[in-house]
């Protein structure tokens, strides 16, 4: 606990957040006008509190895109699967690449969409290139009708 914190109410929560603010640097962006008010427009329509918290969103945003170039960078990902609930062959073979890259594999969860279609949700862990390769297995699996992978760096710097 910092030097002068209360811990009672709102005189503690007061005291954390100005040590917190002490390890931020403060920075001044030029810009034009236009641009200015379009985003406002966007972190209004987003909800973000202030320009620093959307400011900070897309800089944590970009720095992960590039990140994901690398394929050793460490990243975690969602693969989406929609797909037949029928399709028997395919519920066995998507547990065995399960299976197969159990160290990758955080988690999944099926969804049941409607009385024919699927959706299965697998969260993989790991090296960019490896998760890309371990997706492109499971999407182009014969019987998935439709499959989305979603990246997310896990290294900021």
């Amino acid at each position: 606990m910092s030097t002068g914190c209360v811990v009672m109410g709102r005189s503690w929560v007061l005291c954390c957040q100005e040590t917190k603010m002490s390890q931020i640097d403060r920075i001044g962006v030029s810009l034009e006008k236009e641009l200015l008010d379009a985003f406002d427009g966007l972190m209004a329509k987003k909800g973000y509190p202030s320009r620093s918290e959307a400011i900070r969103d897309l800089i944590r945003q970009q720095i992960s895109v590039e990140k994901l170039a690398d394929p050793k960078a460490k990243a975690v990902a969602a693969v989406f699967l929609v797909y037949e609930h029928h399709s028997t062959k395919l519920m066995g073979m998507l547990a065995d690449l399960q299976h197969s890259h159990f160290l990758q594999v955080i988690s999944s969860m099926h969804i049941h969409l409607d009385e024919h279609n699927c959706l299965e949700v697998i969260v993989l862990r790991g090296p960019v290139g490896e998760i890309n390769k371990t997706a492109e297995s499971l999407i182009s699996l014969k019987g998935v009708k439709l499959g989305r992978i979603n990246l997310l760096a896990t290294e900021m710097t």
